[in-house]
C-alpha cells in the first residue's frame, strides 16, 4: 500500500513531550514517529505539548494547521482523554482511542471494575487511601498507582515492612493506590492493531519484575513470540482482544497480562498509547506479525483518518 500517497495531502501534527512524569518517554516515542513520517515523505510538524491549560493547547494546534493528530504522549495530559476531547471538541482526528475509553483504560480501578462484570479474569485486589494501612492476609502483593503508566511507583512486596516503604513511595505520586495479588507465572503482553490480537511476548526482567528502570534503561529478554502451548497462546490473544474491547478502546493498544502457573491469564493493564521507542513492545509484538516499524505507524494513521470519514458518512 502507498501511504505517502493516501496521506499526501494531509498534515500531520505529532504530539509529544506532555506534562506528566513519562514526558521524556514521550519525547523519545514522538522522535521515533517524526523519524519515520519523514522518511515516508508525510508531511508533518511536531508539537511540543508543554502545557494541559485547554486554550493553550488549542493555541497550538490551530497555529500550525494540522489536519490530523498523531498522539505520542504518556501518562497524564495524554493517555487519560483529557488532550482527546480538546481534539474531538475542535473537530481533528486522532490516533487512538476516544476519550471514555483512554480514561477507563487509564484508570486502573474502573478498569478493574469493568473487567470483572466482564468475566476477564484480573489479580484479585483492593483501593487504598492516603493515611489507610490496609491488613494484608497473603503476600507478595503488588503495590501501584491507580491511575499512572510506564510501571511508576509499582512495587512487589513480601512483608509489612516493604509494604509501608511501598505505599510511602505510591503515595508520593498519588493519593489512591490499587494493592492487588501477585500472580505468580509469566509477564506477557500482546500488541492489538485494527481491533486484532498480534503477537504474544514474553518479558523476563534482570530484576524482580518489569519496572520503569527494566522497561527503559534495563537488559530485559523479550520472547517473541512467546514459547507457550497453541491453545494457551490463542487463549491469551482472545483475553487480550476482549480486554481492549471491554474497555471500548479502538484501533490499536498494548495489554499486559501474567500467565499464571495453571496457565489462566490474567489481565494487569491496557495501555491505549504504547510506548514507541527502541526498547517498546507494541512495534515488536507487530514485527513478529511481519509489520515493520515504519508500517505500524503509517496504519495507525490511516486508522485515525478512516475513523474521520466514518464520522463524515
Amino acid at each position: 500500500m502507498d501511504y505517502s500517497k493516501i496521506l499526501g495531502d494531509i498534515k500531520v501534527g505529532v504530539l509529544g513531550g506532555g506534562i506528566s512524569l513519562e514526558r521524556e518517554i514521550s519525547l523519545l516515542s514522538s522522535k521515533e514517529v517524526v523519524s519515520i513520517l519523514k522518511r515516508n515523505n508525510i508531511n508533518y510538524v511536531f508539537i511540543d505539548i508543554f502545557t494541559s491549560e485547554k486554550e493553550k493547547v488549542k493555541e497550538l494546534i490551530f497555529k500550525n494547521k494540522i489536519d490530523l493528530v498523531f498522539i505520542a504522549l504518556h501518562g497524564e495530559f495524554g493517555e487519560d482523554g483529557e488532550i482527546q476531547k480538546i481534539l474531538e471538541e475542535i473537530g481533528i482526528p486522532y490516533t487512538g482511542s476516544c476519550a471514555l475509553a483512554s480514561y477507563r483504560a487509564m484508570n486502573k480501578i474502573i478498569s478493574k471494575e469493568i473487567f470483572v462484570k466482564e468475566n476477564i479474569p484480573t489479580a484479585n485486589y483492593l483501593v487504598c487511601k492516603k493515611k489507610e494501612f490496609p491488613k494484608i492476609d497473603k503476600y507478595p502483593v503488588v503495590v501501584k498507582p491507580y491511575f499512572s503508566g510506564s510501571s511508576i511507583g509499582v512495587f512487589i512486596v513480601f512483608n509489612e515492612y516493604e509494604l509501608k516503604n511501598a505505599l510511602k513511595e505510591a503515595f508520593s505520586i498519588q493519593d489512591i493506590v490499587i494493592i492487588e495479588d501477585y500472580i505468580d507465572g509469566k509477564e506477557l503482553t500482546v500488541g492489538i492493531l485494527e481491533d486484532k490480537p498480534l503477537a504474544v511476548v514474553e518479558i523476563i526482567p534482570k530484576g524482580k519484575y518489569f519496572d520503569f528502570f527494566a522497561k527503559y534503561k534495563d537488559d530485559t529478554t523479550f520472547i517473541a513470540p512467546a514459547k507457550l502451548e497453541k491453545e494457551v497462546y490463542r487463549n491469551v490473544q482472545e483475553i487480550a482482544l476482549r480486554a481492549h474491547k471491554a474497555l471500548g478502546c479502538r484501533h490499536f493498544s498494548r495489554v499486559d497480562i501474567r500467565l499464571s502457573k495453571e496457565n489462566i491469564p490474567y489481565v494487569l493493564e491496557i495501555n491505549s498509547i504504547p510506548g514507541l521507542t527502541n526498547h517498546s513492545l507494541l512495534p515488536l509484538s507487530a514485527r513478529v506479525c511481519g509489520i515493520g516499524f515504519d508500517e505500524l505507524i503509517l496504519r495507525m494513521l490511516i486508522l485515525a483518518l478512516n475513523e474521520k470519514e466514518v464520522k463524515k458518512n
